[in-house]
């Protein structure tokens, strides 16, 4: 039997001939059927944009939290990706849809949370704003935090490794700030035009082509953040994650999440009914992307 020869200089989590290096005991240990095969980069809906009644300042909803396990690339919040070990079998994959907006007199709502097997991420959190049922309503959590308004001073925070905080308030007068995003957080409220925008996303090559996700909503004066966050008054785009924007009359939903996986073309897939999905293969690796539902996958 030949010997089996390893990287030299290994980082912790590296895989190499069925074996992960563990950093903390300096060994190579077996992992049975466990291999890295799958890239994943999971994101889910974003929040809400505020509605304010009367002309009130209204707040940019935040981008859902941005969860990526693809080698050399950020997860959301500035984080570092993690090496994703899974086993051949059956997984849960759920894709979060987008916050509703602001209407009269319902409050916005939080993005919903998409998940693929153990890894989750947060649904994005909603603008803040004034309404003339409940009056000042916050800024909520989600993977990425609403911005403030007028009444709120503070953007709500985002998830760790997710996502970045919503924008502050911290003037006069009719404006609001701008809904956090995977890779910045929201722009504070201001004086005038051209403040409170979305904070932007992050790009993923994760398909073959590198493009934005995850970016916060505009508030009333801004625009949305790269990677699908909605201008003011604008929905976030499909499949982003971006937050909603928000508006003085008119506001915008949060943009759906996606789940998109990336795994040798040797390996079948099988997609349950309740998932919409397509698969594309470039270079040996299959690349498929799930759009909307809830149901099971299958690797073998």
């Amino acid at each position: 039997m030949s010997a089996i020869n390893f990287p030299d200089s290994p980082n912790n989590g590296d895989y190499a001939n069925g074996f992960v290096y563990n950093s903390a005991r300096d060994l190579w240990e077996g992992v049975g059927n466990l291999t890295p095969f799958c890239e994943a980069l999971v994101i889910a809906g974003g929040g809400g944009g505020a509605v304010g009644a009367g002309g009130w300042a209204a707040a940019g909803g935040g981008a859902g939290g941005y969860v990526s396990t693809v080698t050399g690339e950020m997860s959301g919040g500035g984080v570092s990706t993690k090496p994703l070990y899974v086993s051949l079998g059956t997984y849960l994959v759920k894709v979060g849809a987008g916050g509703a907006k602001g209407v009269g007199g319902t409050l916005p709502t939080i993005g919903n949370s998409s998940i693929f097997g153990f890894v989750s991420a947060f649904g994005g959190g909603r603008g803040a704003g004034y309404n003339s049922g409940p009056g000042y309503y916050p800024a909520t959590f989600g993977g990425s935090g609403g911005g403030s308004a007028l009444g709120n001073t503070v953007g709500a925070p985002g998830e760790t490794a997710q996502g970045f905080r919503g924008g502050n308030y911290n003037s006069l007068g009719y404006f609001a700030a701008g809904g956090g995003g995977a890779g910045q957080q929201g722009q504070d409220a201001g004086t005038g035009v051209g403040v409170g925008n979305g904070g932007n996303g992050v790009a993923s090559s994760i398909t073959g082509t590198s493009v934005f996700r995850a970016g916060g909503g505009g508030s009333e004066t801004g625009v949305g953040g790269s990677g699908g966050g909605g201008n003011a008054t604008q929905d976030g785009t499909a499949n982003t994650g971006g937050g909603g924007g928000g508006g003085s009359t008119v506001a915008g939903n949060g943009g759906s999440g996606v789940v998109i996986l990336k795994y040798p073309s040797y390996l079948t897939l099988t997609v349950g009914g309740g998932l919409t999905s397509s698969t594309t293969t470039s270079g040996g690796m299959k690349i498929t992307t799930l759009t909307a539902g809830t149901d099971t996958i299958t690797f073998a």
